[in-house]
């Protein structure tokens, strides 16, 4: 993906089929089909690009097909809602055709003050411009966003339930691996190092790549939370705790035990609920993400510590200069990426047991299952692990598996290359490759 607007003769085109089916299969469902995620992961290239191809192939004359894109300064009226209103009821001119209305992140629209209502707070925002486009029986709406708070509590109420959310993600492994042009045996490699970003795939030597993460990060990511959320004595905490989180990427953690880091590493003194704010406004730029901690016997969340990971892997490791490439961690943020991506609701399991020492005291432990996802009913127990050659590593990944008392399914996730395999506990072996490169894979 290469720029705002893309020529499918000039680029390589990477298939999002899933996405593409999903928006496909939505069509004129009654609802405000709205494709969140991170800035640059190809939310343009999927409804600009992809769906547009799919209208035209079925039919669909570009004079039917209303593309605003909001965050081009040449379109900087429209970010009134009032006159963005007005625009795209101009644009419907025959009641007996269809239009399709594509509008590319909306969060750009402003509130204003209702104009007619002098002395009121009321104000009027994207939410009532797209409620009332709505109502257009021969308009079909689609919105894209960078910021999660587009789909806060509050709007959602505002939204009565007729917003329907796409969540776009990087490029995952089997995309990535699909599109990668030259010997596929690097594509794993470059894909743990630099992430899915889809226009890393346009830059051939190291020094193009990281130059691109680097300012993607700092001159688009960091410069839109500062400039969202009005910070401006904090820019440095905003960079010493991406880094925190960066380097401790799937450690447990709390705002707490950032607050301590920041006094004992830079002698910063920052409370908690600062941090935890900090953490809020990277959740909702969907730089990261959080999975809670999960109690699987007795089936509650827990609490702090949580664990953080990074929505594309190549920006995390682009903020640490490519200095901590340890791909144990690597691989676990990959896969919760994946899983996340996959539909799946991810939390860390935590399974407690109770046992005698040596001594014959009476000792309660708990152990860590990378991931529980759930989905449609079903459950699922990964554990992440470069390697189980070694008989103790092998005991230690599978013994909170073994001592879960249900019957979904368990799998341990390594990096060899292995024929999948089930052990004597019914657990599944695999490799990471062959576990992205097939959805299926899960269900073996």
């Amino acid at each position: 993906v290469y720029g705002k607007y893309y020529s499918l003769e000039n680029i390589m085109v990477i298939n999002r089929d899933k996405y593409l089916n999903q928006l496909i299969h939505k069509k004129w469902n009654g609802l405000i089909k709205i494709i969140t995620g991170i800035r640059r992961c190809g939310k343009s290239y999927l409804l600009f690009n992809l769906f547009h191809a799919h209208l035209n192939s079925i039919g669909i004359e570009d004079k039917y097909i209303i593309e605003l894109t909001l965050d081009d300064e040449v379109n900087a009226k429209y970010r009134n809602p009032l006159e963005l209103g007005k625009y795209i009821r101009s644009m419907i001119i025959e009641e007996d055709k269809e239009y399709y209305v594509f509008l590319d992140e909306i969060q750009h629209v402003k509130d204003i003050k209702n104009p007619w209502l002098d002395g009121q707070n009321e104000k009027i925002g994207f939410v009532d411009v797209l409620l009332g486009l709505m109502k257009i029986k021969n308009a079909d709406i689609y919105v894209t966003g960078s910021n999660s708070k587009m789909l806060s509590s509050d709007i959602v109420t505002q939204f009565r339930d007729r917003g329907d959310e796409i969540r776009l993600y990087p490029l995952s492994f089997r995309e990535f691996y699909n599109a990668f042009p030259t010997n596929k045996e690097n594509a794993w490699k470059e894909y743990y190092t630099y992430g899915g970003l889809p226009r890393i795939m346009s830059f051939s030597t190291h020094k193009e790549k990281s130059d691109y993460l680097q300012n993607l990060f700092k001159n688009t990511y960091m410069k839109d939370v500062i400039e969202r959320y009005r910070i401006r004595n904090d820019k440095q905490i905003l960079d010493d705790l991406i880094n925190i989180i960066s380097s401790a990427v799937g450690s447990l953690t709390n705002p707490k035990k950032l607050s301590d880091t920041f006094k004992s590493k830079s002698n910063t003194s920052i409370n908690s609920t600062t941090i935890a704010l900090y953490l809020e406004y990277f959740e909702e730029a969907f730089i990261i993400d959080i999975s809670h901690r999960y109690d699987i016997k007795g089936k509650n969340y827990i609490g702090t510590p949580v664990k953080y990971y990074f929505t594309d892997i190549g920006l995390r490791n682009a903020r640490l200069n490519f200095r901590q490439q340890e791909e144990n961690h690597i691989m676990e943020n990959i896969l919760f990426v994946e899983l996340k991506a996959r539909g799946y609701n991810v939390d860390v399991g935590v399974v407690e047991y109770r046992h005698l020492d040596k001594n014959g005291k009476d000792i309660r432990t708990q152990l860590e299952v990378d991931f529980v996802a759930n989905s449609g009913g079903k459950t699922y127990y990964i554990q992440s692990a470069l390697h189980i050659d070694d008989e103790d590593k092998h005991i230690k990944e599978i013994n909170p598996l073994i001592r879960i008392p249900d019957s979904f399914k368990k799998i341990v996730v390594i990096k060899d290359d292995i024929m999948p395999w089930h052990d004597d506990n019914g657990i599944l072996y695999i490799g990471i490759k062959e576990f992205l490169l097939n959805d299926q894979a899960i269900n073996m």
